[in-house]
């Protein structure tokens, strides 16, 4: 991070880069961005395929009631990954248990757990109120990209990294259990086994934006990018590619534009807005198209 830190400092003596990059903190931002946006990017075209868009929104409100659990446990209050990461990823693979066992609608069944995350999360936090800053709550809530420190650049890091590993080799085998569960069986896969190994992996990133775009955001990351590609492309290589950029570039922009124009929006709200600005624009191309 140091070396990225002095290149940035070179950028802005040459007048390459504005004078926020000279800031530690402004670097970690663009870092975490790129880390972040193009996986967001490509996990957010199979959960559309697989129509899980509101998995990680109850993934993400979960994390509330980690980061109490973590804090009650005596983790450090800034940083308590054993707890976050404990109870989201339990609440998830219970969800996809409960899910597969139940004849209940899946949206119903995502609203049941995510009123039930956020019911036990406000009840604890009112336990560790005393403990915890209330501005570090908003930042849970709603992403703060400028706090993000060397630790959570290597969490994230890891993170993406493990999931990378996962889903290079099982792409294909992922998407066509997500399109047709019936002929991945025919293949001899374990659709099961694909559904669960889906489900750590939306919940590895999850986890991982929560400090960057906020609980009640980072579903919307996954969920509008490969909307916004599908409207302008039917083929699935550019419809991974294209929705990896745009995830991307929301990041980028989000962050830095904030900054540069002083605006004092979070980061999260701002990567969202800039995400849905591409997602009208698309849509308005598609209608003008068709018209």
């Amino acid at each position: 991070m140091e070396l990225l830190r002095h290149w940035a400092q070179l950028g802005v003596d040459s007048g390459f880069l504005s004078d926020s990059f000279s800031y530690a903190f402004m670097v970690n931002a663009i870092v975490a961005a790129l880390l972040l946006g193009p996986l967001l990017g490509g996990l957010g075209t199979l959960v559309i395929a697989k129509r899980l868009a509101f998995f990680s929104e109850a993934v993400g409100h979960a994390a509330l009631t980690g980061i109490a659990l973590g804090v009650l446990l005596g983790e450090p209050p800034e940083n308590p990954f054993i707890g976050l990461f404990s109870f989201c990823m339990i609440f998830a693979l219970l969800l996809h248990f409960v899910r597969n066992r139940t004849n209940v609608p899946y949206d119903t069944l995502v609203g049941v757990f995510l009123a039930l995350a956020l019911a036990v999360g406000a009840a604890l936090l009112m336990y560790v109120a005393r403990k915890i800053n209330i501005h570090m709550l908003e930042n849970v809530l709603f992403g703060s990209i400028l706090t993000v420190t060397d630790q959570d650049l290597w969490v994230l890091a890891i993170s993406c990294g493990l999931i990378i590993l996962l889903l290079i080799p099982t792409f294909n085998r992922i998407l066509l259990t997500c399109i047709s569960p019936d002929i991945a069986r025919v293949r001899g896969y374990k659709t099961n086994f694909y559904d669960y190994l889906f489900v750590i992996m939306i919940t590895l990133v999850t986890i991982a934006s929560v400090k960057i775009v906020g609980a009640v955001l980072v579903g919307a990351l996954l969920l509008i990018p490969g909307a916004t590609a599908r409207l302008l492309t039917k083929n699935m290589g550019s419809f991974v590619l294209l929705s990896s950029l745009l995830a991307t570039i929301s990041c980028v922009v989000g962050t830095v534009l904030p900054m540069e124009l002083k605006l004092p929006i979070p980061s999260g709200a701002a990567i969202i807005i800039v995400a849905a600005t591409f997602f009208l624009i698309a849509t308005c191309y598609r209608i003008i198209r068709k018209g």
